[in-house]
């Protein structure tokens, strides 16, 4: 490999990662990063695999687009054209509990943590073709540090892959990659936070191919629409990663992404609550009081570095919290209620529920301003049955102006 692909890769590799830290800590401290916080008190809600008799017990696996809903498996398929070799990076925390007298000094008794685990296979194209499998042993530790006891419990996990034709009029496969908590000795009474010592938690995998290239399964090119449409992926969610224009490397995330995902600039550093904005966390951190200060320090070394960082956050660096605009938008002007207009929702960066209104007509309602000055429509669907009834309590549906075009003939 040349030099500058190397170079490539590495970057690449570097902003799938971040993103990928991101999703690995979404859940592990919440909003507002105290022990005894409400939100603390149910923690990792995605990509959890759990024991599968557990799961079965709990009327899990029933299948799913995203991690939010807890199984033991995990699926990945996405189109592959071409490569020699496939790397696959399974990623997840694993939890460990803390023990330890409840002194002032220290940190508080009782709060589990966990630990990044990362594991790295590489496969060549042949022994994909004919599938591959690999069992994971985490083992149980017991450690003392500091009067503080942390014991992690014992896991297991199988990894497949597998290619496959996928029936394009160009040579493509379709690469299945499947992660699966084996841990068989599990109470099926156990509870959630038992079973969540012997899962794996915020499961993903980093997929790069070596001499080839991956298909986006979000915008694929016409030709490979069809078996892109195959593909089934259960609580997982692939797209492309690393910078615009890379196609090596897939992140497979439990959380609903577009191709190319990235850490915002203005972002000062992890807050573990990524689906919340860091201006809203910042801001609740430097409300809290000294008692709260206090608590948040003895929960997790975690919340005492997010405190320190957010305390001597400069202003000029909160100020760049409130937001950015990245391209300069479109004008209102040529919308007014009752504009027709159809609708075009973004491939990148909007709500996963809009694509399925693709297409669609709609009415324009209102034009709306947010505090920053962009515009927005509020709109009613035409071929909603409920229309009316949406229109008459105010329950709309919002598009940014180049996310729609205005109909031939229509005001």
């Amino acid at each position: 490999m040349s030099e500058v692909a190397t170079t490539t890769r590495a970057a690449g590799m570097a902003e799938a990662l971040a993103v990928a830290d991101a999703i690995l800590y979404e859940g592990y401290l919440l909003y507002p990063y105290r022990h005894s916080s409400a939100k603390n008190r149910v923690r990792w809600q995605f990509g959890v695999l759990v024991p599968p008799e557990w799961g079965r017990a709990h009327g899990l696996g029933r299948g799913g687009i995203s991690g939010a809903a807890e199984s033991w498996w995990q699926q990945t398929e996405c189109l592959l054209e071409g490569g020699d070799r496939v790397d696959i990076r399974l990623r997840f925390l694993h939890v460990q509990t803390r023990e330890g007298e409840d002194r002032a000094d220290a940190l508080v008794p009782g709060f589990d943590e966990a630990v990044p685990v990362e594991v790295d296979l590489s496969v060549d194209s042949a022994v994909l073709d004919a599938g591959f499998q690999a069992a994971v042993h985490i083992p149980r530790e017991h450690f003392v540090i500091d009067g503080i006891s942390r014991r992690r419990a014992e896991l297991t996990a199988m990894v497949t892959a597998a290619t496959e034709p996928a029936g394009a009029p160009f040579p493509l496969r379709r690469l299945r990659v499947t992660v699966e908590n084996t841990v068989a000795e599990m109470d099926a009474d156990a509870s959630r936070d038992e079973c969540l010592r012997r899962s794996l938690v915020a499961t993903h995998v980093i997929l790069t191919v070596h001499s080839g290239r991956f298909m986006s399964l979000v915008d694929p090119p016409a030709w490979a629409e069809p078996a892109a449409r195959q593909c089934r992926n259960e609580y997982a969610f692939p797209v492309l990663a690393g910078p615009p224009g890379t196609t090596g490397i897939v992140l497979s995330s439990p959380v609903i992404l577009y191709d190319h995902p990235g850490i915002a600039p203005e972002s000062p550093g992890d807050l573990h609550d990524a689906a919340e904005i860091d201006e809203i966390l910042t801001l609740r951190v430097l409300t809290l009081s000294d008692a709260e200060r206090l608590e948040a320090r003895r929960t997790d070394p975690r919340a005492a570095a997010i405190l320190d960082r957010v305390e001597s956050m400069p202003p000029e660096v909160l100020g760049r919290l409130h937001g950015a605009i990245r391209t300069p938008p479109p004008s209102g002007g040529a919308y007014q209620q009752g504009s027709r207009v159809r609708l075009r929702p973004r491939v990148r960066g909007t709500d996963a529920h809009d694509m399925f209104l693709a297409g669609r007509t709609a009415q324009v309602v209102e034009v709306l301003h947010d505090v920053d000055g962009t515009e927005f429509l509020a709109v009613t669907v035409d071929d909603d049955p409920g229309a009316e009834l949406h229109q008459w309590y105010g329950r709309t549906r919002h598009f940014r102006l180049d996310e729609v075009v205005p109909l031939e003939g229509a005001p």
